[in-house]
């Protein structure tokens, strides 16, 4: 009977509500959350040579303005303070966005774009494809090379964070941070 009871809820529930409650993804955001209120200095882990403006700089993150539904953390590259990436949940997954701000708090330039999960990932690693409103955007900017991007995320808390970029025909971009060594800015 038990059973009977669950695969009827199964079937009587809104695919929103059973795509929402992936477990991976569910732990994946409370390990971001772990991480709330700290800063971490990262680097560069590729080696291709467009990254090197990257390479050369500070790199720091700062994870904040968490909860269950959002997390948002800013990522700074040298005195630049333009981006924050923002991931959110959805009926469907996990979405992430490149919030990027001027000085005055505006949206500048490519800005909101990014992508959402299409699979459950893990709780260490979850990867988000271009979405149609980024490629859109990115066509509108003749940023066209950037339509196949792929980016993801890992959480390994005590150990790692990692940003990563990568589309097909080569172009790969990662940053690690030190998650052992909370820095203070």
């Amino acid at each position: 009977m038990k059973k009977l009871a669950l695969c009827l809820a199964l079937i009587l529930t809104p695919p929103s509500l059973a795509q929402a409650t992936e477990p991976a993804q569910d732990a994946f955001m409370e390990r971001l959350n772990s991480l709330c209120g700290q800063r971490f200095e990262g680097r560069v882990v590729s080696d291709d040579p467009a990254d090197e403006g990257f390479a050369s700089q500070r790199l720091l993150m700062h994870v904040r303005d968490c909860s269950a539904e959002e997390v948002r953390v800013p990522f700074w590259v040298g005195e630049d303070r333009s981006r924050t990436w923002v991931i959110t949940r959805t009926d469907a997954g996990l979405r992430l966005k490149h919030d990027h701000r001027n000085p005055e708090g505006r949206p500048e330039g490519l800005h909101w774009y990014g992508g959402n999960t299409e699979t459950p990932g893990t709780d260490r690693r979850q990867e988000f494809p271009v979405d149609d409103w980024s490629i859109e955007l990115f066509n509108a900017w003749d940023a066209q090379v950037s339509t196949t991007n792929v980016w993801a995320m890992e959480v390994e808390p005590g150990e790692v964070f990692a940003y990563e970029l990568r589309r097909p025909g080569g172009r790969f971009f990662r940053v690690e941070f030190d998650l052992t060594r909370p820095v203070a800015e």
